[in-house]
């Protein structure tokens, strides 16, 4: 290859990660906008706080059945990933619009059921695109992925932060108009990249490969460890700091809103960092540290719960920084230790399993929080799951198949 004909390559490859960037965030607006909402929700339904959960977790369960439909039949290594991901952006435009008819809330749950699966054909497929542009800095390239993902998942948050008064539906709205603009951006300008992976044919069998194969069984404890603390944090947090600046007296909800935006949206600034970290110094290392991080975090953050804020807001910060940072790295793994012919079935199928697992800890928490009194003491239960993680990552560190994660650097 001439220098000239690798400048071009390497020119397109960011541009097409930057445009597959851009739709993923504008897609994902639809993740949260009914969390974001959730209080004016529950005033409007007359919800319980329990019964408000199942706003976040018809997300997660519509997500975990797309995810492992789309894993079962293959569905990523079989279709045209920017057709899949258009089409799956598309419905999830139309059944997060669909809550400005005010179905109530089990129409509103089943919408976000829909919505869950919809978006479970932008998250792996897009992974697995970003992959066939990258074979050096794929760690890096992951994290710009995830951390779209991250900021769309923020931007409701944003939203609705931007005035205590605003009307719920202008959130909505929004959202579904940037889900809308991304399944335009998905068909006409996201394309495969120069090192495709290998065609699929129909083979439910593969998923039992998969779960057998002990180097990717390794990695999904990690990535289950992450995502037992993930989503309940994310789900939660508007809450707990809700409690936190009410006991206080230091804030009012739209302080609440926009400090939870800034916590979920820094966690983009961890995903790159986890990226270059990744790419130098090793997957494991990279997603162990992170963990540990973001455990310490969950320790910590009953003990700050009644200020300073200036305090608070930095442990909030800092987790949302590590909490997400080491997610896109999991994913790497898994492209470079599965077979080449299937890594988006492993993807679609690590997300499910890592999906499936939110729902759980996002239905759980209220009710700890309601035994404990109040959130102050709920989030120390979540460094469980880093501290799980962190230790399946440093075993496969000591395996020699970890010599083929990121070029060498386990």
């Amino acid at each position: 290859m001439t220098a000239a004909a690798s400048d071009v390559r390497a020119y397109g490859r960011w541009r097409m990660l930057a445009l597959l960037c851009l739709a993923v965030v504008l897609s994902f607006c639809c993740w949260f906008s009914a969390n974001a909402i959730a209080p004016e929700l529950k005033r409007a339904w007359s919800l319980s706080e329990s019964a408000a959960a199942w706003l976040t977790n018809g997300v997660q369960i519509g997500f975990v059945i797309g995810a492992l439909s789309a894993s079962l039949f293959n569905l990523p290594d079989l279709v045209r990933m920017n057709r899949l991901m258009a089409a799956s952006a598309l419905l999830a435009a139309l059944s997060n619009a669909a809550l400005l008819l005010e179905p109530g809330p089990a129409g509103a749950v089943l919408l976000r059921m829909v919505t869950g699966f919809a978006l479970a054909g932008v998250y792996p497929p897009a992974l697995k695109l970003v992959s066939t542009w990258f074979i050096s800095g794929r760690g890096l390239a992951l994290a710009g992925v995830i951390g779209a993902i991250t900021a769309g998942s923020s931007l409701p948050h944003l939203f609705r932060g931007m005035s205590s008064a605003m009307d719920w539906r202008f959130a909505v709205a929004l959202s579904s108009a940037a889900a809308l603009g991304s399944a335009v951006v998905f068909l006409l300008f996201t394309r495969e990249g120069p090192y495709p992976f290998g065609k699929a044919l129909f083979d439910p069998r593969q998923v039992g490969r998969v779960l057998r194969d002990r180097n990717l069984l390794l990695v999904n404890g990690g990535y289950l460890g992450h995502m037992w603390e993930l989503y309940a944090m994310w789900a939660w947090l508007l809450a707990y700091l809700t409690a936190a600046l009410d006991t206080s007296g230091t804030g009012i909800s739209s302080d609440a809103s926009l400090l939870t935006f800034i916590a979920v949206a820094s966690g983009v600034a961890g995903c790159f960092a986890g990226g270059v970290l990744s790419d130098r110094f090793g997957r494991t290392a990279t997603t162990a540290g992170l963990m540990i991080v973001s455990g310490v975090c969950a320790l910590l953050i009953g003990i700050v719960f009644d200020g300073p804020f200036w305090l608070l807001a930095l442990v909030v910060i800092v987790w949302g920084i590590s909490i997400i940072g080491d997610s896109a790295q999991f994913s790497a793994a898994v492209t470079e230790l599965a077979d080449r012919n299937y890594v988006g079935t492993a993807l679609s199928l690590q997300m499910g399993m890592g999906f499936a697992l939110t729902i759980f800890m996002i239905w759980l928490m209220p009710h700890i929080a309601e035994l404990l009194g109040g959130w102050r003491w709920t989030f120390v239960l979540l460094a469980v799951g880093p501290a799980f993680g962190a230790a399946s990552m440093l075993i496969l560190r000591r395996r020699p198949e970890a010599a083929r994660l990121a070029g060498g650097r386990r």
